[in-house]
């Protein structure tokens, strides 16, 4: 599956600790956008959708939550739950975001500004465009 863990420096001492985050360096794309999730609703679901060429990386600040990943072969159920690790998405994995616990804050970093038109938001859409994908 095309994801991968990706981990930021964390640096501390007595008075606590700070993760930066840097473009091109730590992120391996430029980020040109920033976005959040919080204050979930218990039993939501966010995400369920797919990028035809966006990157991404989604980091729980606080909290935890469950990750599906799906790149129309394989399934994938992972945990969001370190502030110092990130997890690098490419185009075209399915994911779907559950299971948030109530102090739960995602950060998401974009290699590009929002396009409606890059997101497949039909499962049955995806799977058909997957399958040409990985022949």
């Amino acid at each position: 599956m095309n994801v991968k863990w990706i981990t930021f420096p964390a640096r501390g001492d007595a008075r606590g600790l700070l993760i930066p985050i840097e473009s091109d360096d730590d992120v391996p794309f430029h980020i040109k956008r920033v976005y959040s999730l919080l204050h979930m609703q218990s039993g939501a679901v966010r995400g369920a959708h797919a990028h035809r060429k966006l990157q991404q990386v989604i980091v729980a600040l606080t909290g935890s939550c469950q990750i599906k990943l799906d790149d129309g072969r394989a399934v994938e159920k992972i945990t969001l739950n370190n502030p110092a690790c990130g997890l690098c998405l490419e185009p075209m994995i399915w994911h779907e975001m559950t299971d948030f616990s109530a102090d739960c804050v995602l950060l998401v970093l974009a290699a590009e500004h929002y396009d409606e038109g890059d997101y497949i938001r039909d499962r049955a859409e995806f799977l058909r465009l997957s399958e040409g994908a990985h022949i």
